[in-house]
């Protein structure tokens, strides 16, 4: 039998003193590279500009928190946001560009315990092995003048014989790398980084594709009045030429009143019928948002817009900082950069390991598992670059030049956080103003048009009067239905640039 020497060291080593002494060299570490700090923000001033005469909300105020669209009392709209959270496809990517980063994390983290894996292997082995029979071979041969006989005595050639042998192992094997320049740390904190920072995204691109459907929805049903504006434009067109018909039985209107009138209805209908193609449009566009082919989708039309304009008092803006998750996902992104700096410094020191292995070793599976073949190692490595041609400082540089470029990310997102939520209130309050004044001015264009018809019959002015009054009103009217569009777009956008009550509490904890 061939039996392996047991593997044992020279001297026997105490595992708890050994244990101490890597606990020391662990608690004596330090993660390498800067500690984060928030990158300032630019100054931030004590009120939004556009919002003169506002109140001030406080904190927990602004934008409504959770279900944000129910402001505008819609249970159509409410139900179609609820099946977005579910259905939507970008909001799913999302989650699961999320859910990747998560798990970059978790399998970071398992650097921290040493890993630990199990060997097992069966070897038979056969060497040749040669050994002499003993057996004589005589032979005579007579001849010569003297008659003589001479007798040669050899010995046969050695048998081959093999010789076999068995050997089995079983072992456990363990190594690990203490942290000592909190290189380990230090890639942790990037990546818990870069998971919050995709937690953010995933709060944003929820909220833009929530903001999206509400408009969609509020376009669609702007155009359904639309489409009630027109019906009842041809309606009254049908009326008037109707009327210029009689006038012109009796002889009291020329032919021509007649064409007139009739252009007037069929360019109407041809526009009643485009408008269709609108409505069409954000119908589908709706169904795409919240998972469904738009040929199985429908929505009915309602007798009324039923969407209410909301009063959204602004927060202060020094809590816009909290509440948007494109800032807060600009400002993690940073932190993790400045972790990066850290990473890259810790290559300047050395790398130490640790590795350890026990188990059995011998000829008889049956006999494996005890003491005389029994054996264990422990062993240290540490490694660490003498020359890399800078290559390491050039690596530092171009993190810390990734944290400045991710501050300044940081800051610019900050300012067109202030400048979204600026526009919004100078969009409602300019055009609460000039919704005011449409109004008037479809209240006189329609008083104009009656007027024009009761002349026209009465014979005191031409049929031109009539078309041009009544084409005005129609497009006073329509023009008030885009402001009142206008109006409560700038309403969801501004909800949407408040943050939607979204806050940087929402985030994953570390």
């Amino acid at each position: 039998m061939i039996v392996r020497p047991a593997r044992t060291p020279a001297a026997p080593v105490r595992p708890l003193a050994l244990a101490a002494a890597v606990g020391v060299l662990v608690a004596a570490g330090c993660a390498v590279g800067p500690d984060y700090k928030a990158p300032p923000a630019l100054p931030v001033p004590a009120s939004f500009k556009e919002a003169p005469g506002w109140k001030t909300a406080a904190p927990d105020e602004g934008a409504k928190r959770g279900p944000w669209w129910e402001v505008f009392q819609d249970p159509v709209l409410s139900d179609l946001e609820q099946q977005l959270d579910r259905e939507n496809l970008s909001i799913v990517q999302a989650v699961d560009a999320y859910e990747e980063a998560r798990q970059t994390v978790r399998s970071d983290r398992s650097g921290y315990l040493p890993t630990v894996s199990i060997a097992g292997s069966a070897e038979r082995t056969r060497t040749p092995s040669y050994q002499s029979t003993g057996q004589a071979i005589t032979s005579s041969n007579s001849g010569g003048t003297g008659g003589g006989t001479s007798t040669t005595t050899t010995t046969a050639a050695g048998a081959s014989h093999g010789l076999t042998s068995n050997l089995f192992t079983g072992e456990l094997e363990a190594s690990w790398t203490p942290d000592l320049w909190g290189k380990l740390r230090r890639t942790v904190e990037a990546d818990v980084g870069a998971a919050q920072a995709s937690a953010a995204d995933l709060a944003l691109a929820r909220l833009s594709m929530e903001s999206t459907l509400a408009q969609d929805y509020v376009g669609l049903r702007i155009t359904d009045d639309k489409l009630r504006l027109l019906e009842d434009a041809v309606k009254a067109y049908e009326r008037t030429l109707k009327i210029t018909s009689n006038k012109y039985a009796v002889g009291v209107a020329a032919r021509s009143d007649i064409i007139t009138a009739q252009a007037e209805l069929d360019a109407t209908r041809a526009q009643l019928i485009d408008t269709g193609i609108a409505r069409a449009q954000f119908e589908h566009a709706i169904a795409v948002l919240v998972g469904k082919a738009p040929g199985e989708f429908a929505i009915a039309r309602t007798p009324t817009i039923g969407l209410a304009l909301p009063e959204i008092p602004p927060m202060l803006p020094s809590t816009l900082l909290e509440r948007r998750p494109d800032i807060a996902a600009a400002e993690r992104l940073a932190a993790a950069a400045s972790a990066r700096i850290g990473v890259q410094t810790a290559a300047y020191f050395p790398d130490l390991s640790l590795t350890g292995a026990g188990g059995f070793e011998g000829p008889s599976l049956d006999k494996l598992i005890s003491a005389p073949y029994k054996f264990w190692t422990i062993g240290a490595n540490a490694t660490d670059a003498i020359l890399d041609w800078g290559q390491r400082h050039d690596l530092v540089l171009q993190a810390k030049a990734a944290f400045d470029a991710a501050a300044a990310n940081y800051k610019q997102t900050v300012l067109t956080a202030f400048q979204g939520v600026e526009d919004n209130l100078a969009g409602l309050r300019i055009l609460k103003l000039e919704a005011t004044v449409q109004d008037q001015a479809v209240k006189e264009a329609a008083q104009a048009s009656q007027i024009a018809l009761n002349e026209y019959n009465a014979g005191t002015v031409d049929f031109t009067t009539v078309v041009a009054a009544q084409v005005t009103e129609l497009t006073d009217r329509e023009t008030y239905l885009t402001l009142e569009q206008e109006q409560l777009d700038d309403s969801i956008l501004l909800i949407q640039a408040l943050g939607g009550g979204w806050t940087k509490s929402d985030l994953p904890h570390p």
